[in-house]
């Protein structure tokens, strides 16, 4: 099991960046993969970025402006946000696979302002 929490989300406007962070209740130096999904209003989760042992991979509408990495010291994920769009508002959660379970966090809302 784990614990996932994520922070950073806020308001920015476009072009901007934010950084979230991914806090794990465990080490996740074995977790593979985790990723970054993402929900915005009247609209499916979908994946956002992935990393696993076998490298990283995005979405390719964040393909070029986000990237997504770890520190597994720190047992945190995180996702860099640069070039941020409006369409790029939605709530941001944390997955994590766990032999074969999935874990979330609570989510945190991403809002970009025109």
């Amino acid at each position: 099991q784990v614990q996932l929490v994520e922070s950073g989300g806020g308001l920015a406007q476009a072009g901007g960046s934010l950084r979230l962070s991914c806090a794990a209740s465990r080490s996740i130096l074995s977790i593979n993969p985790m990723g970054w999904y993402r929900q915005a209003p009247g609209k499916q989760r979908e994946l956002v970025a992935e990393v696993s042992s076998l490298g990283s991979n995005y979405a390719d509408s964040v393909k070029g402006r986000f990237t997504i990495s770890r520190d597994n010291a720190r047992n945190t994920l995180y996702l860099q946000m640069n070039s941020l769009k409006p369409e790029d508002t939605a709530v941001y959660y944390c997955q994590a696979i766990i032999a074969y379970h999935t874990y979330w966090g609570q989510g945190t809302q991403v809002t970009v302002s025109s």
